[in-house]
């Protein structure tokens, strides 16, 4: 039934056997910096390669401020705790998404609110957001309280699913209305803009992810964005296990965490941020291919929402429904063809299902057909 999709894959490909969803590539300087690195012998949080890579990521999203994490996961821990998210507080985001958004709140031990998406970006609604906060919550001394529980909703996290820009302007907008403190998640969205501007640039903080299989990759390996100075230094000392700076004394003024990237890593990264605009550019090629040939076919290809540059760090196809999404991902599969669908919502997890929800009828009628496809660069 998908012949015709798997072998169009494997000529793409140019092989016939496994295709991965999203391998990385070494092409460039990964090698010549690693053996820099290791001769230093600083192959911990401390090196020339993270002040490198953050000055770097800094210059090519725009944001005053970027400090290096061991992965994306702190990095969203982190920005929940300067914004003073706590047991006592609610924070807004989206079933559809990666785990990593809802379990950063768990950790502060607070609670997840969970608010539609939009069809077209697969990220955060504002139109589903603003109805949520106007009929359901309260502006109490000018904190944002849930009628529900009574507790204050302090934060709100969108994703920019798969690397295409949700609309975040607005959601920046709505947050700010609100009183939101807005963390945006742009783990997968790396060099995608939204209306010229890139994204992770929009939020108080944004937060970055160089996970093995994301568009750059060490390994691992995070980042926080912010243009704000006290977030930054905060950031920074948090993740350093908050510890005074000394010559020789540890002392450490406030709960702190070992969450810096290692000098490793960093030089990994310096190396593949120098081939980023090249990876961009050889996906969006892919994209159209992709585009073109599926035009002729039953299923619809996922394109970039209007007034968006994506990165299309994983190419989308939308099926029919939920058995044609089914057996399309145990053929493809099962040929060599490795796909996958959207992550099961966030609310349908265990430790989340007695989580608050609105309607979610765009994320449950996309988890039903959305699938990904193929989407490493071609070189």
């Amino acid at each position: 039934m998908f012949e015709n999709v798997i072998n169009f894959i494997q000529k793409t490909y140019k092989t016939k056997k496994f295709i991965p969803l999203h391998q990385p590539k070494f092409v460039g300087n990964e090698k010549k910096y690693l053996d820099q690195c290791i001769d230093t012998t600083f192959v911990s949080s401390v090196g020339k390669f993270v002040d490198q890579f953050e000055k770097k990521i800094a210059k090519f999203t725009g944001s005053k401020y970027a400090i290096a994490t061991c992965n994306g996961t702190s990095a969203l821990h982190i920005s929940l705790i300067l914004a003073n998210v706590d047991q006592n507080s609610e924070v807004i985001t989206q079933p559809l998404n990666f785990v990593a958004s809802s379990n950063a709140i768990n950790y502060c031990g607070a609670n997840p609110i969970f608010i539609d998406v939009d069809k077209d970006t697969m990220g955060l609604s504002p139109s589903a957001l603003k109805d949520f906060l106007y009929k359901k919550t309260t502006i109490k001394n000018n904190q944002c309280i849930n009628n529900k529980t009574g507790k204050v909703i302090k934060a709100c996290i969108p994703m920019h699913s798969y690397g295409h820009p949700c609309r975040i302007d607005e959601i920046k907008q709505i947050c700010k209305k609100y009183n939101l403190f807005l963390v945006e998640d742009a783990a997968e969205s790396v060099g995608s803009l939204y209306k010229g501007k890139q994204t992770g640039t929009f939020g108080k903080i944004g937060v970055l992810s160089f996970n093995g299989n994301k568009i750059i990759t060490a390994g691992g390996g995070g980042c926080i964005l912010t243009n704000e100075t006290i977030l930054a230094k905060k950031a920074k000392h948090l993740t350093t296990t908050a510890k005074l700076s000394h010559r020789w004394d540890f002392n450490h003024d406030m709960v702190g965490y070992n969450y810096r990237m290692p000098n490793l890593n960093a030089a990994l990264l310096v190396a593949q941020l120098e081939n980023l605009k090249k990876f961009i550019k050889n996906k969006s090629d892919l994209a159209k291919k992709y585009e073109k040939f599926f035009q002729s076919t039953n299923y619809t290809f996922f394109k970039e929402p209007k007034n968006c540059k994506s990165n299309y760090w994983l190419n989308s196809l939308i099926l029919e429904n939920r058995k044609q999404r089914d057996n399309f991902l145990k053929q493809t599969n099962s040929n060599g063809v490795m796909t996958r669908p959207i992550w099961k919502l966030m609310n349908r997890l265990p430790m989340y299902k007695h989580a608050q929800c609105e309607n979610l009828k765009n994320s449950k009628w996309l988890y039903d057909r959305v699938v990904n496809i193929p989407s490493s660069v071609l070189l």
